[in-house]
């Protein structure tokens, strides 16, 4: 110590009170402003004025699939949703209705709409509208079991008229080729009935997707394989192949009928 130094206290600073106070403040005017800017997107979005042309759908989301039913038309499918493109000069967005069938799921196409909840027992609401036609990927967002990751879906968005012929397509009913007529008898005398759906027929199940127009899909599995013959075998003979864990059971055919059964299935275009 150098020599004439005091025994006194060293001088104490004890901060600054306008930094402490800036650092306090500032924070919590952002905070503010962030907070009155979400709260006045979320009161747009929900109380958005709905036009009366608006497409109504509902989607039902199973372990591991999504099933969309147009109420208003009549038509019911799997994992593709197909909307309509809308214009801001003549609104047509679509209105979604979200129900599960079994666990909690997670509606989400990023590129069209947050995610919403897709709860059982519960209906939850939402919409979009698309200005620019193309295709958009989603997915369940909400862990749901063993093949979450799988549990894909499409959004389709056509211009208007060609969305209308898809429309007058799915309503058609499938069309009966004779050269087909043996696959056509293993589906009505096997479990195949017991789970899908074929119009105009007495297939009235309802734990699996829709057949009808099977092949106008571009996959199957919710996305987990493209739509082909050879796919189509491969998940009607060993479904854990393309889905490890899938509901669906694995057929136990013979090649021959497996063969029957796949070209009857690809004639539900």
């Amino acid at each position: 110590r150098r020599p004439g130094d005091g025994e006194g206290e060293p001088p104490q600073i004890y901060g600054s009170g306008p930094i402490e106070l800036a650092w306090t403040v500032l924070p919590l005017l952002i905070v503010f402003v962030l907070f009155l800017v979400t709260t006045r997107t979320i009161v747009e979005v929900q109380s958005a004025e709905r036009p009366p042309n608006a497409l109504d759908v509902t989607v039902v989301g199973r372990q591991w699939w999504w099933e969309f039913r147009y109420p208003e038309l009549g038509i019911t499918t799997a994992n593709e949703l197909h909307v309509p493109v809308s214009d801001p000069a003549d609104r047509l967005p679509t209105y979604l209705l979200l129900e599960s069938d079994d666990v909690v799921h997670s509606f989400w196409v990023p590129r069209l709409a947050g995610k919403t909840d897709v709860v059982p027992n519960r209906e939850n609401q939402m919409w979009i509208e698309p200005f620019r036609t193309g295709t958009y990927l989603g997915q369940c967002s909400e862990y749901c079991g063993t093949q979450h990751a799988r549990m894909l879906l499409r959004v389709i968005v056509h211009e208007r008229e060609d969305f209308e012929r898809w429309v007058q397509e799915q309503k058609r009913a499938p069309v009966e080729d004779p050269a087909v007529a043996a696959g056509r008898d293993i589906f009505f005398s096997t479990a195949c009935i017991n789970c899908h759906t074929v119009g105009d027929s007495v297939a009235e199940g309802r734990f699996g997707p829709d057949l009808t127009h099977l092949m106008s899909r571009e996959t199957i599995a919710a996305g987990a394989a493209r739509n082909t013959r050879g796919n189509l075998r491969t998940w009607i003979e060993e479904p854990d192949r393309i889905k490890p864990g899938a509901l669906m059971p694995a057929m136990k055919l013979d090649d021959d009928d497996l063969d029957r059964l796949v070209a009857y299935l690809a004639s539900l275009t």
